[in-house]
């Protein structure tokens, strides 16, 4: 399935019915009093989130959205019909916009939340809410109302509680198989992860948390470079971030200054997030190479721990205390 998570829509409500000029029709009586109905009222358009979507895929064949207008209204003062509502199911995670003006309409996080992003028009009056003391035959009566119509701009932002962070190929999509039933494609060439992946890890009984795989960044991804930078956006709900970093690498605290600067480029409020740093593919080290390793700065100064999805050294404990963070972070929101 293709995974696309920007889309833009056109949505237009319903307009109200018109409202009509009728008069009573009774027998012995040439001409009854006024008796035209009101115009009904046209549909509105509705957003809805659905945790079962995954994608805004959809949006890419149907991007007109319009909902039906509401009926005349008709004698013997009945109302028109209304229109029906529109209902438009969306990822939950998704964020709607204004696309003309940037305005954030709202932000669909809670699965089954919906929001109307546009009115269906009011149904006109009849001639008979027109009636007064000096006018009991009114013969005028309003159109109906025109409904909303705008563009939309739809972003689906994953709803993880941790994001992995790093170069390409440095084992983010083995890490994520590893501890979740997600089965990202793993290879041995760089930019293997073209999409973000989600999977669900449990921590023990009534404690799981999601994790999402997020295609690698490369120095100066944030001028579009890469394949990176376009998905930092499903990183920004996150409660901790953990940064990725070979182990074998020539330079691992270059390397880390090098992502923490994509994200702060990106979105400053990321530097600020809690994170942890972990050295991969500690199956592949010689009993030498871990003693030097750690004699470096990102062991010593960050805190930096070293792993293996393959052997699965330090991956029990990760888990672990992944949950710590996310536990902690949910608690605060509920506060």
């Amino acid at each position: 399935m293709n995974f696309i998570d920007v889309a833009s829509i056109h949505v237009k409500a319903g307009d109200g019915g018109n409202g009509i000029v009728s008069f009573r029709r009774e027998k012995y009586v040439p001409l009854g009093g006024p008796d035209g109905g009101n115009g009904g009222k046209g549909g509105n358009i509705v957003i809805k989130a659905d945790h079962q979507l995954g994608t805004l895929l959809d949006f890419t064949y149907k991007r007109i959205y319009e909902a039906k207008n509401g009926q005349p209204g008709g004698s013997s003062n009945c109302t028109g019909r209304s229109g029906e509502d529109v209902i438009i199911r969306v990822p939950t995670g998704t964020v709607v916009r204004n696309k003309e003006t940037g305005e954030q309409l709202v932000d669909l996080e809670a699965d089954g939340a919906t929001f109307t992003v546009a009115y269906g028009g009011r149904g006109g009056k009849g001639n008979s809410e027109f009636t007064t003391a000096t006018n009991q035959a009114p013969r005028n009566a309003e159109p109906g109302r025109p409904g909303d119509e705008l563009d939309l701009e739809l972003e689906l932002k994953l709803l993880a509680d941790v994001g992995l962070v790093g170069f390409p190929n440095v084992g983010k999509s083995t890490l994520i198989a590893s501890i979740s039933a997600a089965k990202p494609k793993i290879a041995d060439y760089h930019f293997t992860t073209l999409v973000p992946n989600l999977g669900m890890v449990r921590a023990g009984e009534g404690r799981s948390y999601t994790v999402a795989d997020i295609p690698g960044l490369i120095e100066g991804a944030h001028l579009g470079k890469g394949l990176g930078i376009q998905f930092l956006r499903h990183i920004e709900r996150t409660s901790v971030l953990v940064f990725m970093i070979d182990s074998q690498s020539p330079d691992p605290e270059g390397d880390l200054a090098t992502l923490r600067k994509e994200l702060k480029a990106y979105d400053p409020t990321l530097a600020k997030r809690e994170s942890l740093v972990y050295l991969t593919r500690a199956d592949v080290l010689t009993p030498e190479e871990r003693k030097e390793l750690a004699k470096q700065p990102i062991v010593k100064r960050k805190g930096a721990k070293v792993i293996s999805a393959v052997s699965r050294e330090g991956i029990d404990e990760l888990i672990q205390r992944l949950w710590g963070y996310v536990e902690k972070a949910r608690s605060e929101n509920l506060a």
